[in-house]
């Protein structure tokens, strides 16, 4: 069963942003990009290397560079408790 994105991150994953800078298959002087976007546990990154590791054994464009950066959605300092509440009309 697939899980949320919302227990996800209650479990520690964070959002994870890679663009991947590869070569043209035909056009070895060519570059492009690709961004792939996942929610993936650092600082091993399992879904990350498995896409890159799928990239290499099944796309023709060889990868140049992989930058990446990954941001945990749910931090201990943004949790906060409420003490009271004030309702507005």
């Amino acid at each position: 069963m697939a899980e949320t994105e919302t227990e996800l991150m209650l479990k520690g994953y964070g959002l994870t942003t890679a663009e991947m800078v590869y070569r043209m298959p035909d056009f070895q002087s060519v570059l492009n990009t690709f961004v792939w976007q996942d929610y993936d546990l650092a600082p091993d990154y399992p879904r990350l290397f498995k896409f890159i590791e799928f990239w290499q054994g099944e796309i023709d464009g060889p990868l140049h560079s992989v930058r990446f950066t990954h941001r945990k959605m749910i931090a201990p300092g943004e949790w906060r408790n409420v003490v009271g509440e004030f309702p507005l009309h």
